[in-house]
This record gives C-alpha cells, structure tokens and sequence, in this order.
C-alpha cells in the first residue's frame, strides 16, 4: 500500500518495468497509447491521494477527481480493480474482464490475464490473499477465504477454491490442484 510520495513513484517505476515499457515517447503517447499503463498509473495516483492526501480539501477534490477518471477507464477497459489491493510490479497484459474483491490483497509482481475473478465467496467477505511474484493465467477463478503463497503459476481457466501456501508450484484444474514444482522467473521475466 503506497503511504507517502517515493513509494507511489517506486510503484509506478515497477509497475512500468513489470509492463516492459521502456520510454514514454510522447508522440506515441498522442498516436498510439498504452491504455493498460494509463490505467495503472491512474489506479496509483487514485491511491496516493486517497492513503497520503485525504486529509486536505485539494487532496480530496484530487482523490475524487482521478476516482471518477479511473470508472471512466474501467469501463472502457472492462477492469473491476479497486485501490489497494496490489502490491507494486502489477502486470495486467490484456484488456478485458478482470474483476477483483475489494477485500482481496495480491502481493508484488503479480502478472494478471483477462476473464480473471478474484472474489469472496458465499457472501462472506473474505477474500483471497494472494503472495508475491504470481501469474494467473487468462479465465482464472480465485474466490473464498483462502490464502495462495509465493511463486505461484496459476493455469488458464484453473478455478481456486482452497488454500496453496506451498511456494513455487504450479496449479491448474477445476477445483485447482498442484501439478508440479516451477520456476516462476521463467514466467514473470522482470524478477
């Protein structure tokens, strides 16, 4: 959770180099955007202004102006992400559904495909609480009280429902279930 101004520009530097953007040319900001780092860098500044500004008026009018900026972008995007939920080095590398739980925490260098869910189940509020450098493949399903350790591969269209605390393996299936031990720096190249 980003609490002063140098931990929300290390976020955005990590969220950057976990995206592999390498410059920010600003004629190919105007021509060609990167709407996904649009999106990232609005969802920090969201929340900056909303753990270390809100206590001022101007703070305020910023948090709620970047706020309805960042709905605006969700939409078009068809991002569900709230703030405070991932930790610095967040890759989202497609557009489309991803709709994670308020409640939900995902620690650092998560790499997150499209048609993901990360949600409560049963109408609790628990939420999954995911550790640090995890891919979750594109249809994944993550919803309960449980708690995935660090490591961790998540296979396309696996559906997890209970807890994994062992690092560095591999989960797919429906219910999810551990295929084999891995090296997720094969997968998430910028660790």
């Amino acid at each position: 959770m980003i609490t002063n101004k140098t931990e929300y520009k290390d976020y955005l530097l990590l969220d950057k180099k976990a995206l592999g953007i390498e410059d920010e040319n600003i004629l190919r900001q105007i021509f060609a955007p990167n709407y996904i780092w649009q999106f990232q860098k609005r969802l920090r500044k969201v929340e900056y202004y909303k753990n270390c500004r809100y206590n001022s008026i101007f703070g305020k009018i910023a948090f709620s102006y970047h706020k309805l900026r960042l709905r605006k972008q969700s939409l078009k995007l068809g991002f569900s992400i709230p703030e405070n939920v991932f930790g610095a080095g967040l890759a989202i590398v497609h557009y489309g559904t991803i709709v994670i739980n308020s409640n939900a925490k995902i620690g650092v260098n998560c790499r997150i495909h499209a048609c993901t869910n990360i949600g409560a189940s049963g109408g609790k509020p628990e939420a999954p609480q995911i550790g640090d450098n995890v891919y979750i493949g594109p249809g994944a399903k993550i919803y309960g009280n449980i708690k995935i350790g660090n490591n961790i591969a998540i296979s396309a269209n696996a559906v997890v429902n209970k807890s994994f605390e062992e690092d560095g393996i591999l989960l797919a299936g429906n219910p999810a279930e551990k295929i084999k031990k891995i090296d997720i720096k094969r997968i998430i190249k910028h660790i």
